[in-house]
């Protein structure tokens, strides 16, 4: 597809933060079950029902552009996605699955984060009011949810995670490492 105008762009990347959005609907109750922190659990699920409220918003400037929300499939997305249904399906300690999920869902957000910051500033300049606020409202609160991870993240995650890699290596620390008994 070629595309000549700032606004051909602004709705190709709308289309595509879209797309992101849907497929982040799917695999956020993926993430939010593996999560073994309740904290954690629940800031997922709370982020589902804000990206659920994400996705009806950007229809509604699809609406108001006068065009379909259906294009592409956005690649990013699934890449960044297909990386967290990986570490979920790897055999990680759960205190380090927990940090493994804060990182996906961070890499996430920062995807969004970009995406969101862009489409405001194409809304600004194309004068689309309106989206622009609705975009910058979004970016706000993609912003949130990386701000909610990183102090799960900082008050228990990582601490219980290190905490964790220490009570091993104590029991490790304590077997003898000899058959005379001595360390």
């Amino acid at each position: 597809m070629k595309i000549e105008s700032l606004e051909e762009l602004y709705i190709e990347e709308l289309r595509d933060v879209y797309d992101a959005e849907q497929q982040l609907v799917k695999a956020l109750p993926k993430m939010a079950k593996a999560a073994t922190s309740d904290s954690l659990r629940a800031a997922l699920e709370e982020h589902l029902d804000v990206t659920e409220s994400q996705v009806q918003r950007l229809e509604e400037i699809f609406a108001e552009l006068g065009t379909k929300a259906k294009g592409g499939k956005c690649e990013a997305m699934k890449g960044l996605l297909e990386e967290a249904k990986e570490l979920i399906e790897d055999d990680i300690d759960p205190e380090v699955m927990d940090v493994a999920l804060i990182m996906a869902a961070q890499k996430v957000e920062h995807y969004e984060i970009a995406s969101y910051g862009c489409l405001r500033t194409f809304a600004e300049l194309l004068e689309h009011e309106e989206q622009a606020e609705t975009l910058q409202e979004i970016l706000d609160e993609e912003k949130d949810a990386d701000e909610n991870l990183t102090e799960i993240a900082e008050t228990s995650i990582n601490l219980d995670a290190v905490d964790e890699e220490e009570d091993d290596d104590e029991v490790v620390s304590k077997k003898p490492s000899g058959g005379d008994g001595s360390e």
